[in-house]
């Protein structure tokens, strides 16, 4: 937060050091943006041990989240509310004594384990008439188009303003522990530009990182590819494009991509998990932009750029999964030229920060 806006701490807050519970989006970029909740917590209660409640998916990225006591995994199915589950997750979560679950999700499944544990504090928006599962309101949801806004609101004292800024994410990976990944994977020093050509749905993601590869090749930068299984298809494509200064580091290790997104200089990717965790991190990330918002998604730190195409296509931002109309030119109107170029400048901006 901004000095107009800092949460003094009174002695009352600083003594306080009963645990709270999160419930977080599961999805990795939500996830990621979730850690703003962790922030303000901390400001307002800096004793107060802080766990979420993760699935197997996004369980890595609680070990590089300050402020996060633990992170407790627990795998729900998706679409049922799989009570008998439900209750064994209860019985697990009033052992461990939480006094307040701040829960983030608007959903009926995501609040019901807190009251099945007698969780004396359960702090969320009403979402789907979740009368009884919450019993500290937060109003005012619809005024807040921002996820960032929504999330964080969230850990506020009652009747709070929000501030005109909130703090921003942040993952942290230990400078020793980037150096010993690179050098472990026989990765030079030269400057690594990371390309994360995946993403949920299809309309977010940008086609021509085979050209981009090729075109930062030539200028005589390495090429990190960086991402999923599903993603290994897109690798092998972009690496036949941009030849012998490109790697494969797809896989199934999603620490392996924090670490990767850590030690590169910097990050290209579609609006996805991995341009959040890029972002986190403090690596400087170029976000390609098409059929979602920048002014809700757009990756949250001082050294991001967005990107999006020149022409004005009338649907944009249209928010849907698959493109359904002007046959996908937010996206195929972005041309790797102009990528490559911003990727140059956001090198150059950064090297001079550094120094």
């Amino acid at each position: 937060m901004n000095k107009d806006s800092e949460h003094v701490v009174s002695v009352e807050d600083a003594a306080d050091a009963r645990p709270i519970l999160i419930v977080p989006y599961m999805w990795i970029g939500d996830f990621v943006r979730g850690h703003s909740v962790v922030r303000v917590l901390k400001q307002r209660w800096p004793n107060r041990p802080v766990d979420l409640l993760v699935t197997s998916l996004c369980a890595p990225l609680v070990d590089y989240m300050p402020g996060v006591r633990s992170g407790m995994v627990w795998d729900l199915p998706r679409g049922r509310l799989a009570l008998a589950k439900q209750w064994e997750l209860g019985k697990l979560l009033k052992a461990r004594n939480y006094h307040t679950a701040l829960i983030l999700p608007r959903t009926w499944k995501s609040a019901l384990a807190p009251m099945l544990a007698g969780i004396p504090e359960r702090v969320g928006f009403v979402g789907e008439a979740r009368f009884g599962l919450i019993n500290r309101w937060r109003w005012g949801e619809r005024a807040l188009p921002r996820f960032i806004d929504k999330n964080a609101a969230l850990a506020l004292p009652d009747g709070e303003p929000l501030p005109r800024e909130w703090p921003v994410p942040q993952l942290s990976v230990p400078a020793e522990v980037v150096h010993r990944w690179r050098e472990t994977h026989g990765f030079g020093s030269a400057r690594v530009v990371a390309l994360a050509p995946g993403s949920v749905g299809a309309s977010k993601r940008w086609t021509y990182y085979p050209e981009a590869a090729r075109l930062l090749a030539q200028r005589g930068l390495d090429v990190w590819v960086v991402g999923g299984p599903g993603e290994k298809p897109m690798a092998a494509e972009i690496a036949a494009a941009g030849g012998p200064r490109v790697r494969d580091l797809t896989g199934t290790d999603l620490r392996n991509g924090v670490l990767a997104m850590a030690a590169a200089d910097v990050a290209i990717s579609n609006d996805s998990g991995l341009m959040h965790i890029a972002a986190a991190l403090g690596t400087p990330t170029m976000g390609i932009f098409g059929p979602t918002s920048p002014y809700l998604w757009a990756p949250l730190n001082g050294l991001a750029a967005t990107v999006q195409t020149k022409t004005v296509v009338s649907c944009q931002p249209c928010q849907r999964p698959v493109c359904r109309m002007n046959d996908h030119r937010c996206m195929r109107d972005i041309p790797a030229s102009e990528v490559v170029d911003i990727a140059q400048r956001v090198l150059t901006e950064a090297a001079g920060i550094a120094r």
